[in-house]
């Protein structure tokens, strides 16, 4: 007789075998792969609009204005334009454009429903093309998974939940296959945040690399069509990576240390600044948009440099900040860090977008901040930075060490050992540190929880 009161049993695990032999799941790697062209294209086609808005209003518009450089004033009206348009789509439209990205970053929430997408897509539209400090892979990735639920529902509307999860799943593996620089960056960050494990993590992994996969050909196909770029993360040139050094490592501790302190930090104020949104979203998030704007002018008007590296997600201004790393003074790389995480942080409590590549450009900026440090060279103090901050700011240990050295390329691979160590500080020491941010209730939950959408960010 067994007792009443213990918990039920889990349920067994799919036999995988059985699974992947069955003309079901055959059928849905088939589907995987046909989906895996729409979305990869609806997802070019978002990124390419969100570039276009960036290049028209802060290059080619201010050019035509203005003789000579861009006032430092230019981006303020635009920040508090995107602060209007993301306040409205969340409080008009059905879904609240998705989850905070406050809240880290989240896909094993479901997929999107399809009433959600529009209030998903120009919130993002709005935080990307207008200048505020996040990225756009959550966007994409709620997008893919929303539209691959859809196209499941629309072939048979009682399809089962794991076919609709393993869609959805495939949809949001295209969205993002090259956003990162790499099909397997993308999908190892899904499926990391996700928290899947065993065999379901087979069976919903295998569609979404074989969409991947397609998606990946698809966006070089579009870039070869349309000349517009493949918007896929690389780093043309890096700074040679050297073997490890007992220095090199020794310095990877405090790295480590720094930058989970600084990721509570921007957290901090996303958390601190994230209930006042929510009493007054509209006029709230109108203000931090402006103060967003004032930061990249603090920063321009400060150091003489473009106001468009504290604004936006880093992504393209990434690279340069690596391959000249050399020629920042250290005064300028702490400006940039310091506007680029108030920037951050404010973004983070009431915008709609992804934190990591802002993440991945402060861990930039720090690791140069460090590499004058004896015994700290360049390559290393860049990767450790990345690593990071990415571990204090995603808390995806794997994923931060992936994308601190596959970005770095073949040099990466030799600094691999600093890269893990500065990510195993940093997460212990993220895991230690107090919770951010005023205490919750117990039982709290996001207002917009109820209408969560996956990776909406």
């Amino acid at each position: 007789m067994t007792d009443a009161t213990s918990p039920p049993a889990a349920p067994p695990a799919p036999d995988l075998a059985s699974v992947v032999r069955s003309k079901e799941y055959l059928s849905a790697l088939v589907l995987a792969a046909l989906l895996g062209i729409p979305i990869s294209v609806v997802a070019y086609g978002f990124l390419a609009l969100t570039g276009w808005l960036q290049t028209y209003l802060f290059d080619d518009l201010p050019s035509g204005l203005f003789d000579g450089d861009t006032p430092a004033w230019w981006p303020v009206p635009w920040l508090a334009l995107c602060g209007l348009l993301v306040a409205l789509t969340i409080s008009r439209l059905p879904g609240t454009a998705g989850h905070s990205p406050s809240l880290g970053f989240q896909t094993g929430t479901g997929p999107a429903a399809g009433r959600d997408l529009p209030g998903i897509i120009i919130a993002a539209l709005a935080t990307l093309g207008l200048g505020a400090v996040l990225g756009p892979e959550a966007p994409l990735i709620a997008i893919g998974g929303g539209l691959g639920a859809l196209a499941v529902r629309l072939v048979k509307r009682d399809a089962p939940p794991m076919a609709v999860t393993i869609m959805a799943s495939a949809g949001s593996f295209a969205a993002v296959s090259t956003l990162l620089g790499s099909p397997l960056l993308g999908a190892f960050l899904i499926m990391e945040a996700a928290g899947i494990a065993g065999a379901t993590l087979s069976l919903v992994a295998l569609p979404g690399l074989l969409a991947s996969g397609i998606g990946a050909l698809v966006f070089v196909g579009m870039n070869a069509w349309t000349g517009l770029g493949t918007f896929s993360l690389a780093l043309p040139t890096v700074p040679p990576g050297l073997p490890p050094t007992i220095a090199s490592l020794l310095w990877a501790v405090p790295v480590g240390i720094l930058g989970a302190v600084l990721g509570w930090a921007i957290r901090w104020v996303a958390l601190t600044v994230r209930p006042h949104v929510h009493r007054n979203r509209v006029p709230v998030t109108v203000v931090l948009g402006v103060l967003i704007g004032l930061c990249s002018t603090a920063f321009q008007v400060t150091t003489g440099q473009s106001f468009t590296r504290v604004l936006f997600s880093g992504q393209d201004a990434l690279p340069e900040l690596v391959a000249n790393a050399a020629g920042y003074s250290l005064d300028v790389v702490l400006l940039l860090g310091l506007f680029k995480g108030i920037a951050y942080g404010l973004s983070l409590s009431a915008f709609r977008g992804g934190p990591v590549f802002p993440a991945m450009f402060i861990g930039a900026a720090l690791g140069i901040a460090v590499s004058g440090l004896p015994g700290m060279e360049l390559a290393a103090a860049i990767g450790t930075g990345i690593g990071a901050m990415c571990c204090a700011m995603l808390r995806l240990p794997l994923t931060s060490v992936l994308l601190a050295t596959l970005l770095m390329g073949t040099d990466g691979l030799t600094i691999t050992p600093q890269v893990v160590v500065a990510v195993v500080v940093s997460f212990v020491v993220t895991t230690v540190l107090p919770t951010p941010g005023p205490p919750q209730p117990a039982g709290s939950h996001d207002p917009a929880g109820a209408h969560r959408s996956a990776g909406a960010g």
